[in-house]
C-alpha cells in the first residue's frame, strides 16, 4: 500500500526544491539564504547543489513545475512573496498534479489496482481564501515598492498620511480589505512604512474603496494623496477622469458620486475639504500597483 503523499514526498518535494534551490542561488541567493528560504539546513541545500539529491525527471520537464519555480523564486528574491505564499503556491500545484495529473499518473503506476479507480479528490481549492489573502498582500508589496522608489512622493503624502489599499475578490467590510497598518507618513522627506500589509487596519482609504464597489465599479485598490487644483489637472490631462464628492454629504459621498457612472478601470475621486476635513485625492484602480504607478505622472 502506497499513498500519493509518498509520492509527493518522495518525487514531487526533492524535484521542486532541487530546482528552487538552483534558481535562488542564480538569483544571488547564499547557501544559507536558500537554506532559511526553503526552511532547510545548508547540509540539504549542498545535497541539492552538488545533485547528491534524486530528482524525478517528469516532475522536473513539467512546465507548470518550472512556472512555479520561476514564479516563487522571483517572489522570494523581491520579498514581494513570503514563504507562507510560497508554500501555498506549492500547495494548489499539488493538489493539481494530484487530480488525475502527473501525480496521479505516478502514483497508480506504483498502485496498479487504483487504475480501476475515478482518481482523488480535491483537497485544496485553487481559489481558496488563505491563496487569495496572500496573493493580496504580494500586490500591496508590490504597490509599496513603486511609492517607496518613487522620488518625491513623500510630497504627496496628506498631513493624515497615505494608505495603499487592495481589497479580497468579495470584499464586504474593511476586514477584507489589506492596508498598511498606522499609515504611510512624510518623515523628514521620505515615505515611511510602518508595517508590513494587514487586513482590517484602514478605516479610511478602504472606506472610499468600499463605497466605490458599492456603487457597482469594478475597482479593488486605492491610494490616497494630498489634494490641490495642480494635482486633479494633472491626472485629467493624463487621461484620468476626475470625480468630485462632497465629504459632507448626509450619506456615503463616494458611493453618492459614482453610481450610474460608465468609468474606466482606473480613475480619480478627490474632496476639497470640509469642516475638520482635509481635502484628499484618491486614485482607484484594479490591483496596488497600477494605482501606485500613478503617481509617477505627479511628480
Amino acid at each position: 500500500m502506497r499513498f500519493i503523499e509518498e509520492i509527493v514526498v518522495d518525487a514531487f518535494l526533492p524535484t521542486f526544491r532541487a530546482l528552487l534551490a538552483e534558481d535562488l542561488r542564480e538569483r544571488g541567493f547564499t547557501q544559507a539564504d536558500v537554506a532559511e528560504a526553503l526552511g532547510i539546513s545548508q547540509s540539504a541545500v549542498s545535497k541539492y547543489a552538488h545533485g547528491e539529491v534524486s530528482v524525478n525527471e517528469r516532475v522536473a520537464a513539467d512546465a507548470r513545475v518550472h512556472d512555479l519555480v520561476a514564479r516563487v523564486g522571483a517572489g522570494l528574491a523581491t520579498g514581494d512573496m513570503t514563504p507562507v505564499q510560497a508554500l501555498v503556491e506549492a500547495e494548489v500545484l499539488i493538489r493539481q498534479l494530484e487530480e488525475g495529473d502527473l501525480l496521479a499518473d505516478l502514483h497508480e503506476e506504483s498502485m496498479p489496482e487504483l487504475a480501476a479507480y475515478d482518481g482523488f479528490h480535491s483537497i485544496h481549492d485553487p481559489e481558496g481564501h488563505l491563496r487569495s489573502v496572500e496573493q493580496v498582500r504580494s500586490s500591496v508589496r508590490r504597490g509599496l515598492r513603486i511609492l517607496t522608489n518613487t522620488s518625491g512622493f513623500a510630497g504627496l503624502i496628506p498631513n493624515v498620511g497615505s494608505n495603499l489599499v487592495e481589497a479580497l475578490p468579495n470584499a464586504t467590510n474593511i476586514d477584507d480589505v489589506a492596508a498598511i497598518p498606522g499609515r504611510i507618513f512624510d518623515v523628514k522627506g521620505k515615505a515611511t512604512v510602518p508595517g508590513e500589509p494587514e487586513f482590517g487596519v484602514s478605516e479610511h482609504v478602504a472606506s472610499v474603496l468600499l463605497s466605490a464597489r458599492a456603487a457597482g465599479v469594478d475597482v479593488n485598490a486605492a491610494l490616497n494623496v494630498v489634494y490641490d487644483a495642480g494635482v486633479v489637472d494633472e491626472l485629467e490631462a493624463a487621461g484620468y477622469e476626475c470625480i468630485e464628492f462632497d465629504p459632507d454629504a448626509p450619506t456615503d459621498p463616494v458611493r453618492a458620486a459614482l453610481e450610474d457612472r460608465d468609468l474606466p478601470e482606473t480613475f480619480v475621486v478627490y474632496q476639497t475639504g470640509g469642516y475638520g476635513i482635509e481635502p484628499i485625492t484618491y486614485i482607484l484602480g484594479p490591483d496596488a500597483p497600477t494605482v501606485a504607478d500613478v503617481v509617477r505622472i505627479l511628480l
